[in-house]
């Protein structure tokens, strides 16, 4: 790597020993697919390296359903997916990664598969039932009470009702000359049928006598083995034959939809497999099995299974066994049945294998999980991970750059918004009754179910009614994503307990006295350990609770609420708490030092694959709670004067959002042409049917309001057509034109805390520039690294970069100078102190402060926070204003050197007039500076 400022400021310090560094020191993620395969990602490791990324982190690159955009719906967990070039190509990305110094964290997604035709295990059960050997594997319950349902799996997949879809000729019998099975046809999907009754198909159409009685074999064994495979390989061989292709031809001649006789034999085929077919909007109240959320095309693992954890974990263990993966991101812990005992046992298998990766592979294995935690809870400490991917450090960097005075006006104008404009808590647990009516009834009854079963057991009855009222309590009022009573390893449940009895409290309050003794009981198994009760169905109904209030709390908050909260969106995101508006500058800085003592190799993101909008999106909102009573005074305005209407579209919430979205990803720089303000356009309106669309208000997913959402898609073309709407997109170029350099400055500031702040900084694709994407899938759109590598090659000052800070060149600066520093001295981020620094005087507020020391080395950062103040330069982000504060350092002799630029006259007045007001000072025992 080329010699540059942050090199040459630090000279005098001893050079840091490879051998001792921290397995991660700043990690790239990178979203595979999309026109994006492995090799085009092995051309970007200069760039990366470059930069100063330390290991590329990939979306899932297990084998996937043909077509996928994210990977995160697997069919084959024993290969790298063909479409991104296979394990050569994986091979080549290592050893390219490798000969850069840098490794690779891998995503993995060991909760769920697709339910899909490609993914050999479901097709296997589907086949066979409860007489495969994966029935297990995955979380079906075959115990339904309806005698129809009982043993069966029932599969929503249909495009109507199953009497519907006969009647229309839309489910056709085919045979697979591949497997030798025979499959019922649907559209795009396929569902195979019960070899047990092959015999009776071809007996019908005179097959030989032979291949009958291998196929009677079948069904007198009735389960897979070898004799099976030998009587599907003549059936294979047959059918290949003219003979037998006029055979198969017949058969589904004689089940063809389109006469009733057809119909009739059809449907008695049906009937006698371990499925039952039924229409895709009947999923959320008769499904027996668990899904990924609420996508029915992904089906839940039981991988606390040892030998389902072996088969989802081998080659991933193989590959990092041979060196070409380095670390692991866990997709979605808390779908798991027992996610601390999982990650013993992941722990200790990567341990195992460590000593026999090869000789240059890097040290130890990192682990980090995708884990949504509130601001009270922490990662639980059973868990022996390196931390999580960063959800909760997005949400404390962004709520301390929001300014709290802002709080009122910004309340005001939310209640002007219409009846539904409540406070966040309210909204969430409107949602949450919703979901449980409406998305989830299959899976609150199983739950009701198992702890009516648990109490029987133990001798206590309860009425129906009470059962149903109290688990409703419970289940609305859990704030948290689970609880772990059930998962053996955690002996401490302290948290888990809090949690229960919080959401105990306040689902006592509306409930009778008959209905408060249920609860009191529900609460009891719920909360039992193994030895204290009948251990396997007080287990089985802890984890429906436990698999039922994590999609609960994510489908209430990130993919309903957030979506009707609309006080200020860049509060609204992935992992964070809208309610609370800001964070003080002490509260920020004791998150930062318990990260440090717990957890100091965690994950800091402030941009996903999942966020609801950039980075640099919601920076520049932030900037609105500075301003609040002005934009107060301004959207009320358009309100005023836009002309939408409650009662066609968009109501008042929807139109505020769509403000704040405009306000948020607006371009820094006019439209070049046309196009690309249609592109701006067509952006704007699919964020729009999505945001309307998962508010569930007036449309949703599942019957959309073709009135309501077109409404509301006219609203907006006409804002944004220059021709219709001038004096408004003139207001709206305005205020941007006004709050994007204070945006610019937050977002510099959010991305200095999170290569400075303790953890390890994960930069987002394309994030090293602007990021004013939207929620997917524009925030998986394809990013121009051609360009970035282009600004990257062309690094000089960092005054130079803030002259075109609109480019965004002067982010990849700082990111770059940062990463630099940050690769020859590791061990001052990942175990260096972190001291909050005093600061004083009247702007003390404008400013987070620290310091970062080390074995002689000390590094000082001092952030801008709240930056309208400052009156940022629109030309340069120097500073307008010369703030009125100091900071109060220890004392030090000596010379401090700057990371970004020229360094201010003192260290103590680090904002001053015609400066960019970013510090990051770093000074050496070594060289005489003293520490």
């Amino acid at each position: 790597m080329r010699a540059d400022a942050s090199t040459a400021c630090a000279r005098g310090a001893a050079m840091h020993d490879p051998s001792t560094a921290p397995l991660l020191r700043a990690l790239a993620r990178v979203q595979f697919r999309n026109g994006m395969t492995l090799d085009d990602a092995r051309d970007l490791v200069p760039q990366f390296a470059r930069l100063g990324i330390s290991h590329l982190y990939a979306s899932p690159l297990l084998a996937a359903r043909p077509g996928s955009t994210h990977g995160y719906d697997t069919v084959g967990y024993d290969r790298i997916d063909p479409a991104l070039g296979g394990e050569a190509a994986l091979a080549r990305l290592s050893a390219r990664l490798h000969a850069h110094g840098m490794g690779l964290v891998l995503d993995i997604v060991p909760n769920h598969m697709a339910a899909d035709v490609h993914n050999p295990w479901w097709m296997e059960v589907l086949a066979w039932g409860q007489a495969s050997p994966y029935a297990t594997w995955f979380d079906i319950d075959w115990t339904m009470p309806e005698p129809e349902l009982h043993g069966r799996i029932v599969l929503p997949f249909l495009d109507r009702p199953l009497a519907g879809a006969l009647a229309a000729g839309l489910l056709r019998l085919h045979h697979d000359g591949s497997s030798g099975l025979f499959y019922i046809h649907h559209h795009d999907h396929r569902f195979p049928l019960c070899p047990t009754g092959y015999a009776g198909l071809l007996a019908a159409v005179g097959a030989p006598g032979p291949l009958l009685a291998g196929l009677t074999t079948i069904a007198m064994r009735a389960r897979p083995g070898a004799e099976v495979n030998r009587a599907l390989a003549a059936l294979r061989q047959w059918a290949a034959t003219d003979e037998g292709h006029a055979a198969m031809a017949r058969i589904a001649t004689l089940h063809d939809g389109a006469s009733q006789a057809g119909r009739t034999r059809l449907g008695a085929l049906l009937d006698h497999q371990p499925w039952r077919l039924a229409w895709w909007r009947d999923a959320a109240t008769r499904i027996n099995w668990r899904r990924f959320f609420d996508i029915t095309g992904l089906v839940s693992l039981c991988v606390e299974r040892e030998n389902v954890f072996d088969a989802v974990h081998g080659y991933v263990f193989s590959l990092y066994q041979r060196g070409l993966i380095d670390g692991l991101r866990v997709d979605h812990i808390d779908g798991l049945g027992a996610p601390a005992a999982y990650c013993q046992r992941l722990r200790e298998r990567l341990a195992r294998l460590t000593p026999r990766r090869p000789a240059n592979a890097l040290p130890g294995a990192s682990i980090h999980v995708e884990k949504i935690l509130l601001p009270t809870e922490s990662l639980p400490a059973a868990w022996p991970v390196d931390g999580t991917t960063g959800y909760e450090f997005m949400d404390q960097v962004a709520a301390v750059l929001h300014d709290p005075d802002g709080g009122a006006a910004l309340d005001r104008l939310w209640a002007t918004c219409g009846r539904d404009a409540r406070a966040l808590d309210v909204i969430v647990h409107n949602a949450r009754v919703q979901l449980l009516e409406q998305t989830f009834p299959a899976e609150y009854r199983r739950v009701v179910s198992l702890l009516d079963t648990a109490l029987h057991r133990r001798g206590v009855n309860c009425a129906a009614a009470d059962m149903t009222a109290a688990v409703s309590g419970l289940l609305t009022h859990f704030r948290p994503y689970r609880t772990y009573f059930g998962d053996e390893v955690v002996q401490d449940h302290t948290a888990d307990q809090t949690a229960l009895n919080t959401a105990k409290a306040a689902a006592l309050r509306p409930l009778t006295p008959q209905q408060a003794r249920a609860l009191e009981q529900v609460a009891r198994v719920l909360a039992a350990r193994p030895e204290q009760a009948p251990r396997v169905i007080a287990r089985r109904a802890q984890q429906a609770f436990e698999h039922l209030t994590a999609p609960l709390a994510a489908k209430s908050l990130e993919d309903t609420g957030l979506y009707r909260y609309a006080r200020l969106l860049s509060r609204n995101e992935v992992g964070s708490d809208p309610g609370v508006l800001s964070l003080s500058v002490p509260a920020f800085h004791i998150r930062c030092a318990d990260r440090l003592n717990h957890h100091p190799d965690t994950l800091l993101a402030t941009a996903t694959h999942d966020h609801k909008r950039g980075e640099d999106s919601r920076a520049r909102l932030a900037v609105l709670s500075e301003m609040a009573a002005q934009w107060e005074t301004l959207a009320q305005g358009w309100f005023a004067r836009n002309g939408a209407t409650d009662a066609a579209g968009p109501d008042r919430i929807d139109e505020l959002m769509l403000y704040q979205t405009l306000v948020g990803a607006w371009p820094l720089d006019p439209f070049a042409d046309r196009g690309a303000r249609a592109r701006f356009h067509r952006r704007i309106a699919t964020w729009q049917t999505k945001a309307l669309r998962e508010a569930k208000r007036h449309t949703d997913w599942i019957t959309p309001n073709a009135d309501y959402e077109n409404a509301c898609a006219a609203f907006t073309e006409r804002l944004l057509n220059p021709d219709t709407s001038g004096d408004f997109l003139s207001q709206l170029e305005d205020l941007v034109a006004r709050i994007a350099p204070a945006g610019a400055l937050n977002g510099l500031a959010q991305t200095l805390l999170r290569l400075t702040t303790p953890g390890v900084p994960d930069l987002y694709q394309g994030c090293d520039l602007w990021d004013f994407s939207l929620v997917d899938p524009d925030n998986r759109a394809p990013v121009d690294f051609a360009h970035r590598a282009a600004l990257l090659e062309q690094c000089s000052s960092f005054d130079t970069a803030a002259a075109t800070w609109r480019t965004g060149r002067i982010k990849q600066d700082m990111i770059r100078r940062v990463l630099s520093f940050r690769q020859q001295y590791p061990d001052l981020f990942a175990r260096g102190t972190y001291e909050p620094v005093t600061i004083t005087g009247p702007d003390q507020g404008h400013a987070i402060a620290f310091l970062r020391r080390y074995a002689g080395m000390s590094l000082l950062v001092a952030a801008p926070r709240l930056p309208l103040a400052m009156q940022p330069c629109a030309s340069t982000l120097a500073a307008g204003r010369e703030l009125d504060f100091a900071l109060d350092l220890p004392q030090h002799t000596g010379q401090w050197h700057s990371l970004l630029g020229e360094i201010p006259r003192q260290a103590t007045m680090p904002f001053e007039h015609g400066h960019i007001p970013i510090t990051c000072l770093v000074r050496d025992a070594d060289a005489g500076a003293g520490a």
